[in-house]
């Protein structure tokens, strides 16, 4: 009878082994100092120290099926940042600091390389945030996942002083609403993205677009922005009423979460340059309009509600710190907290 092991059975502990020694020197560049364990614990421990009433902040993603376009490209070194993105960008809506990070990663055969790549990712996203790259888990599943594929999600953990906590209850009618530039795609819609582009239109991966500037791989793996800098300094100068992460959903779908149902948020269509991989999809695809803004960000990754009297300084301290910014509508008084394009 054959002598089995858990390495014929498909898991390998050794090159489990080697991928930690081949992340560890990534994961320390993120330590800050508030970070008391080192790689391998069993729990990762952070104290507490500046706060005097802080409230921790936590969420969690990951990167869906854009993951399809890392297969589909060989790039593996940028979904990390994406991961990191949309949990960062989430929590960083309360007001909070990103402290720490955590990852799941999951697939069938571990190639320690390929693991490097997305966790080197990772680790250049938090280094953006001034999160600390903290711990993880490496799951190996022989037979639970397509060859060559694996799956991301991630854990985010931030705090805020109970006083200074953005909940959008400040927002009040006649307050204006800044809209910061996504990088493109960003993470969301990208079921829709393929069917367009791959099955629809016929298109490869290596497909050069002159309206692009690029090959549709290069604009589809391109990173989530991370936005916690530019929110971290604009709040050091200017009171802010609310905060939105735009993601699935699109304007529509996610700024009226942070304002009551006696307010309408209204948007200027033509504020801000649509990039134009949301024109190229559109096109191809025949997407209706009100379909394309309630699915993508449309070139607004993350949307900050301030008086009207802040709005120069704070177009003015964004620009500063290298993030694309701007005046794209107000809050007015009335209708169901919905959104209202003109």
């Amino acid at each position: 009878m054959e002598r089995l092991t858990y390495k014929k059975s498909g898991v390998d502990i050794a090159e489990g082994d080697r991928f930690v020694r081949l992340i560890s020197p990534m994961l320390k560049k993120t330590f800050r100092p508030e970070v008391m364990t080192d790689i391998g614990s069993f729990g990762g421990l952070f104290a507490l120290g500046k706060y005097k009433s802080p409230v921790l902040v936590s969420g969690t993603d990951g990167v869906g099926t854009k993951l399809k376009i890392a297969f589909m490209t060989g790039r593996h070194n940028t979904v990390g940042i994406d991961l990191v993105a949309m949990c960062v960008n989430d929590i960083i809506t309360s007001g909070a600091e990103p402290l720490f990070f955590l990852d799941y990663f999951a697939t069938g055969r571990l190639s320690a390389k390929k693991a490097r790549d997305v966790v080197s990712g990772i680790a250049k996203g938090c280094r953006e945030a001034g999160c600390a790259l903290i711990g993880g888990e490496t799951a190996e599943m022989p037979g639970f996942y397509k060859e060559e594929e694996y799956d991301l999600a991630g854990f985010a953990v931030g705090v805020v002083e109970k006083k200074e906590i953005i909940d959008g209850s400040g927002i009040r009618a006649g307050d204006a609403i800044i809209g910061l530039a996504s990088s493109g795609l960003h993470s969301n819609g990208y079921s829709l993205v393929r069917k367009v582009l791959f099955d629809s239109a016929k298109m490869g991966i290596d497909s050069y677009v002159t309206d692009l500037k690029s090959t549709i791989g290069e604009e589809l793996i391109r990173p989530t922005r991370i936005y916690a800098k530019a929110v971290e300094e604009l709040r050091k100068k200017v009171k802010v009423a609310g905060m939105a992460h735009i993601t699935g959903g699109g304007i529509p779908g996610n700024l009226p979460r942070i304002f009551s149902r006696d307010l309408t948020a209204v948007i200027e269509k033509d504020s801000w340059p649509v990039p134009p991989v949301f024109e190229l999809i559109g096109a191809l695809g025949g997407v209706p309009a009100a379909d394309m803004k309630k699915t993508f960000n449309m070139g607004i990754g993350y949307v900050i509600v301030i008086g009207q009297g802040k709005v120069s300084a704070a177009l003015a301290l964004l620009k500063k710190c290298g993030y694309p910014a701007y005046l794209i509508g107000f809050m007015e008084k009335g209708g169901k907290g919905n959104v209202r394009y003109v």
